[in-house]
């Protein structure tokens, strides 16, 4: 590469402040070496970049290309600079998070201490609560908020795409068949997040959607490692989040069942 990048700041200047004279006043330097960095950024191209053969400076087309891609170059610049400024600064400052109570229980908790040891800089407040996006906002910094997002001016990103699933002991299966129909099945649910119980839970079965009504005659809860407690115990049977259930399916203290009836919702 033949011209130089510290010539892209100047020839910059000049076109978005109209002038040479703007640009020398913008920049602080003298007015003959900015025209001297353009005629020298014009010749290692061998392009003209501005015609400069009237009062006003007009830009050529070769100039408005390469002030096109000259802006992105700054932009980048910009960008890395930055980037590299925070990659050696530390992270401090107030930070007030709020966690759902399974969420900051499961994957939280165990990590505290290395984020306090690593960033010591850091005031950090947790608020563990289940309340939803519309009464957190105005209180916390980031929130992790369980199921859809209905307020459209929170900026949100997926943490967790989670799959239910149905879920049971060894030692319930081994004293208890499966069910073969939906009917059947509702009734060895015995527990259940209060979310799934609040409507009627969509489940694909035998070539077709299904509606399973579990707003009676079960025990309800906000909290998923209840009816993950409770199923470990022998608690019939109930869908799960599958990352709540990652460890126990691997340990064998739960297992899954009934893959052909699929829930249509997570």
């Amino acid at each position: 590469m033949k011209w130089n990048l510290d010539d892209i700041p100047v020839f910059l200047a000049i076109i978005e402040r109209g002038g040479i004279s703007a640009a020398a006043n913008t920049l602080g330097m003298p007015k003959s070496t900015v025209s001297t960095t353009l005629t020298r950024l014009e010749q290692d191209l061998g392009l003209r970049l501005i015609d400069r053969s009237s009062r006003s400076l007009r830009i050529t087309a070769e100039g408005e290309v390469f002030y096109r891609q000259a802006q992105q170059i700054m932009e980048q610049a910009l960008a890395t600079d930055s980037l590299m400024a925070d990659l050696g600064s530390v992270a401090k400052g107030r930070l007030k998070v709020a966690l759902p109570p399974a969420f900051s229980e499961e994957f939280v908790a165990s990590h505290l201490l290395d984020f306090h040891q690593q960033h010591p800089e850091i005031d950090l407040e947790i608020v563990i609560t289940s309340q939803g996006a519309e009464l957190i906002r105005d209180q916390v910094d980031i929130a992790v908020v369980v199921g859809e997002l209905e307020d459209s001016e929170l900026v949100s990103l997926p943490l967790i795409r989670g799959q239910l699933i149905w879920v049971s002991s060894p030692e319930w299966l081994a004293q208890n068949r499966l069910p073969e129909s939906l009917d059947e099945l509702r009734t060895l649910v015995q527990i259940c997040e209060s979310r799934y119980a609040l409507r009627r839970l969509p489940v694909y079965f035998d070539k077709d959607i299904h509606y399973l009504d579990l707003s009676y005659g079960v025990i309800r809860v906000n909290h998923p490692l209840i009816v993950r407690r409770m199923l470990m115990l022998g608690g019939g049977i109930s869908m799960l989040p599958q990352h709540y259930c990652v460890k126990q399916l691997a340990e064998k203290s739960l297992i899954q069942i009934l893959p052909h009836i699929r829930l249509e919702l997570a």
